[in-house]
């Protein structure tokens, strides 16, 4: 416990410039606290203990405002900036090195049974009120931009964004990079200028076709 314990707070400290000090993370981070909950809730639950697991989660989520289903499994160095509103589900796994930002929900789509929540493989960052719903794969190192809904499995070293998400980014991703919410390319822009374009292009066709009409009959 005090090892997983001094690896949140590094993990804070690598994660988060605000952080000032070891106290203040101990004292004023929801995030780590949530998390501290959720792992004894984590042991009792995989023990097969009836109802204190779920009472334990339903504490931190009045303590913290993060609901953590005590189902979930989660991997190590697992970050939640500010926590504020993030919801993640009982059949929900997360790999290592997992960034969320507040208002996340890593749910499901209905009442089926069975593993009905989202799988996030190592290094993955999800912006701030991004929504991961289904038994989906979000493979190593994606980034989810802020508020989009992804509801189909995203292939490893992708971005994702918009409503429904959509893949706007392959490629490599280089050790530390950050998701830069300010810089994420929008999908739904880039058609409305490739459609102007290609209007353009038309336009200008048609009007050589007119000329070259007025000049034969001319002619």
């Amino acid at each position: 416990m005090l090892r997983t314990i001094r690896e949140q707070i590094d993990t804070i400290f690598r994660e988060d410039p605000a952080a000032k000090s070891v106290l203040e993370i101990v004292l004023c981070y929801p995030g780590f606290h949530a998390i501290l909950w959720h792992r004894l809730a984590h042991k009792l639950y995989r023990a097969g203990v009836p109802l204190v697991p779920r009472v334990i989660s339903q504490i931190s989520r009045a303590l913290t405002g993060i609901e953590i289903h005590p189902g979930a499994r989660i991997g190590r160095r697992f970050f939640i900036d500010h926590g504020m509103g993030v919801v993640i589900g009982e059949t929900t796994e997360i790999g290592d090195d997992v960034l969320l930002y507040q208002g996340v929900t890593l749910g499901g789509t209905g009442k089926e049974k069975g593993k009905r929540h989202p799988t996030l493989g190592d290094g993955v960052v999800v912006g701030t009120g991004a929504k991961i719903l289904g038994n989906i794969l979000i493979g190593e190192h994606v980034k989810v931009g802020a508020g989009s809904v992804v509801v189909n499995s995203v292939p490893a070293n992708s971005t994702v964004v918009g409503v429904p998400g959509r893949v706007v980014r392959m490629r490599g991703v280089h050790e530390g990079e950050q998701l830069e919410h300010g810089k994420l390319p929008d999908p739904e822009l880039q058609e409305i200028e490739d459609l102007k374009k290609r209007v353009g292009e038309l336009e200008s066709q048609i009007r050589l076709l007119l000329e070259g009409e007025l000049a034969r009959r001319r002619g």
